[in-house]
């Protein structure tokens, strides 16, 4: 953000300054809510957590030069110049929410593009970064900072010289969306699907609809909605805004037509399964544009999230040659999502342990499938493992969604499962009916890594929802081929 003085966010952000005689004092650039990142001059936000509370750590954000700090309380035992420099407040994330409105209000000139759905949101946001990166200085959420605080966090990055904001917004219910358009109000807003994630907590498909849907509904009439042409329930999201729509698709033309269409075409891959294209181009008065498209990403899925991002960057007057260049050249930023490494021996780990629900975690198993078919044409010894474990918030659903991904694991004829977690038992069962006789149970991560055996050339994915951990089970595996080798890490 440009700096301002502990008066001006005290005032914007509602609050009270401890010392009024320290108003004067400016902070900024930085914003931050881990001490550990404070920098000169940032403002400490406090949040008191389940396990860690902020507050306890004004004092240190002060010693490495702090600004100022906002928060609920003035500890005790602070220091009495860490203590004159706090704004207090009632609520950090209320409080962090106008700050960063206030810094979007003050450069209206920021074109802000929202970004939700079940799955991908980060995966396109980085694709998306990387192509405005190319138009001008862009500022995007690192990882997934897509909640009500990540938002707002993200949001006071912005200064004077930043043209884009790409603002991820994940949703947990009704109106989570709309209060994130809110603080961060977006001109361009694309909804990438609407999956399984999360049905346990809003109950249906219909319902994360509904939520999903709020980005469009906030949009202005010269906006525009970026919508997934082959999604139902998102192509229905166009009867819900005011702004023009935009189609994108991974798989061909979109069938409904639109003020733009942006697809992808003569899709093809690599043996480690990263896609070429053409992408297509349609304006609604009949203007064509083409042009190819070599990711670096792997998995099929990306082919839609670089179409979703091609069809923003063209909304806010990208040239497609340059939105295909950026592309073609875009890496993954954000960790264990679809990580590829090659161990000395041949061995291929695919780090995709950041998440899981049962839409990505098929997506994931269908790209093991992929590569390993596409690896035995030259080495037909090559085997498969899928490293799996639990999906969380899937409610009533849970064990049948995993019992689901058993049969797929199956189906696809992946050559080894290794499952962890509550439903775990569930999946091994159903992939052995299915076909998949190498299944079995994990205990834990160090059971997991025991049980995977990869010969030289063999393909291991890794997939799990947050909470189990399982980039360890990856970054074990990578260690070991290392090892085996002889370098040093």
């Amino acid at each position: 953000m440009d700096r301002l003085t502990l008066g001006q966010i005290a005032e914007v952000v509602g609050g009270q300054l401890a010392d009024p005689d320290a108003g004067v004092g400016a902070v900024g650039p930085d914003v931050v809510i881990d001490s550990r990142k404070v920098t000169p001059g940032a403002l400490f936000v406090a949040f008191a957590g389940d396990h860690v509370d902020g507050h306890d750590f004004i004092g240190k954000a002060h010693e490495l030069g702090a600004g100022g700090a906002l928060c609920q309380r003035v500890p005790t035992d602070l220091p009495a110049a860490a203590a004159a420099r706090c704004v207090v407040v009632e609520d950090p994330t209320i409080a962090l929410g106008r700050l960063a409105r206030r810094i979007i209000d003050d450069h209206p000139d920021v074109a802000v593009i929202g970004v939700t759905g079940s799955q991908g949101k980060t995966s396109t946001k980085d694709l998306l970064a990387q192509v405005l990166g190319q138009a001008g200085p862009t500022v995007a959420p690192e990882g997934s900072f897509n909640n009500e605080i990540g938002v707002p966090l993200t949001a006071t990055r912005v200064d004077a010289g930043t043209r884009h904001l790409v603002s991820e917004m994940g949703a947990r219910g009704r109106h989570h969306i709309e209060y994130l358009c809110s603080l961060t109000p977006p001109r361009i807003g694309i909804v990438l699907n609407v999956g399984q994630a999360h049905v346990g907590e809003f109950g249906s498909r219909e319902a994360i609809a509904a939520a999903k849907g709020e980005l469009v509904e906030q949009l202005p009439s010269d906006g525009w909605a970026v919508l997934n042409g082959t999604d139902r329930r998102v192509v229905e999201m166009a009867a819900r805004t005011r702004a023009r729509v935009a189609l994108f698709s991974g798989a061909g033309r979109p069938d409904t037509p639109a003020d733009l269409l942006v697809w992808a075409d003569d899709v093809s891959a690599d043996d480690l399964d990263r896609h070429s294209f053409t992408l297509q181009l349609e304006h609604l008065d009949g203007a064509t544009d083409r042009a190819p498209v070599t990711l670096r990403l792997v998995g099929r899925h990306h082919v839609a999230n670089a179409a979703a991002a091609a069809a923003a960057a063209v909304c806010i007057g990208v040239p497609l040659a340059t939105v295909a260049d950026s592309l073609s050249a875009a890496t993954p930023l954000s960790r264990w999502r679809m990580e590829v490494s090659e161990r000395p021996d041949g061995v291929v780990v695919v780090n995709d342990a950041y998440n899981a629900n049962p839409d990505s975690m098929l997506a994931a198993c269908d790209t093991l499938a992929r590569m390993t078919r596409r690896r035995r044409t030259a080495r037909p010894q090559v085997r498969s493992w899928a490293i799996l474990g639990q999906m969380f918030e899937l409610g009533e659903a849970s064990a049948e969604e995993h019992e689901a991904i058993g049969r797929a694991v199956g189906s696809l004829q992946i050559d080894h499962l290794i499952s962890m977690g509550a439903d775990a038992r569930r999946m091994v069962e159903a992939a052995r009916a299915a076909g998949c006789e190498n299944a079995t149970v994990a205990a834990d991560i160090a059971a997991a890594v025991e049980l995977v055996r990869p010969a030289p050339g063999d393909i291991v994915l890794v997939k799990a929802s947050r909470a189990m951990g399982l980039e360890k089970v990856a970054e074990a595996l990578v260690a070991q081929g290392s090892e085996a080798s002889g370098e040093v890490q």
